[in-house]
């Protein structure tokens, strides 16, 4: 997504809502793949005053208060996407993320236009599932990470068995299996072919194996009270450890047993951090990107990209930075499940 919504200095980056319009049609969309995005529950109506049938008018602005605002970003039927970021040399990425992570390439897209291609994989269909999305922008080998990203988590059953197999393909291990510091819960991390760090979880069999994003933030509780009133994600655990100067905070949409959730950790003294320009953003599901920009507004967050149609298509959109500066794009649920069906 993130050409269309950020442009930046690099190539054009990923956009997985990039549809021709030539092409664009409004398929129907299946009950089996609505009840899979929205946990089984039936849409509820969308609010859709002020749009035009086939969405490509421009709605004025959605005026809502702070007391209802908080209420329906309760009810809103939000799902993380997935994690957009940069690698230099996809095949290779894609080759170590299917046979040393058992990821799936689910779909890939050639944009030879914009000098880009992007790839999608994961441990599961995009309609229920939390997936990465890899983009390789023609001719860049390379990006900086920075210091602000920190980890992308896996749960896996056995973390020494995954562990041998990464370093019989030539993986590379930066953290042995063990406890957590401060905790019982048996870890690893490894490095992909571009440096992204992966830890590993060990826990018993989970519907959403790829499990966390962690970011480092600046102020915790901003960043909490942000994420809990503009994004509706609740604080699922806070923990603090002192002895090693750092606190963490899981922000999710359910049960990180069982959900992908956002890893918030906030290093002791340190208000700042470089992001690069390697990892891109998260995509969130939404029922109404308008009301989502004003919530957005409201708590702090910043609008990147107005709520609105793509240029000569439906998909609905809005992008937005969070206190701390990291992006995030909602996407309309149901234009979701149309793109998906093309």
């Amino acid at each position: 997504m993130a050409r269309l919504l950020f442009p930046l200095p690099i190539a054009a980056a990923a956009s997985s809502i990039h549809l021709a319009a030539a092409r664009f049609r409004h398929p129907l969309v299946s009950v089996a793949r609505r009840g899979a995005l929205f946990g089984g529950r039936a849409p509820a109506r969308l609010a859709t005053r002020g749009v035009s049938a086939g969405g490509s008018a421009a709605r004025a602005g959605t005026a809502i208060g702070p007391e209802e605002a908080l209420e329906w970003v309760k009810n809103d039927r939000r799902r993380l996407l997935h994690v957009v970021y940069r690698v230099g040399d996809l095949d290779k990425t894609i080759k170590f993320y299917t046979e040393c992570l058992g990821m799936k390439l689910l779909r890939r897209r050639d944009i030879p236009e914009e000098r880009y291609t992007n790839a999608f994989l994961g441990y599961g269909p995009e309609d229920s599932h939390f997936v990465v999305e890899l983009t390789y922008n023609y001719g860049v080998e390379s990006y900086d990470i920075g210091s602000g990203f920190g980890h992308f988590g896996i749960a896996v059953e056995d973390v020494e068995k995954t562990v041998e197999l990464i370093k019989a393909k030539g993986g590379t291990v930066t953290r042995e299996p063990g406890p957590v510091k401060g905790g019982k819960s048996v870890i690893a991390f490894i490095e992909d072919p571009d440096g992204y760090k992966f830890e590993l979880i060990e826990r018993g069999p989970t519907p959403e194996p790829l499990c966390q994003v962690m970011l480092r933030v600046g102020d915790l509780d901003r960043a909490i009270n942000f994420y809990e009133k503009a994004f509706g994600m609740e604080l699922l655990r806070k923990k603090d450890n002192p002895q090693y100067k750092y606190t963490i905070a899981m922000m999710g949409y359910g049960p990180e047993d069982k959900n992908a959730v956002l890893e918030l950790t906030y290093n002791y003294g340190v208000k700042e951090y470089d992001k690069g320009n390697a990892y891109a953003q998260i995509a969130i599901g939404t029922d109404d990107v308008y009301k989502t920009a004003e919530v957005v507004r409201q708590n702090g967050g910043q609008i990147t990209r107005e709520p609105g149609p793509l240029p000569g298509i439906s998909t609905k959109i809005t992008a937005c930075t969070d206190p701390d500066g990291w992006k995030s794009v909602f996407v309309d649920n149901l234009d979701f499940l149309k793109e998906l069906e093309e």
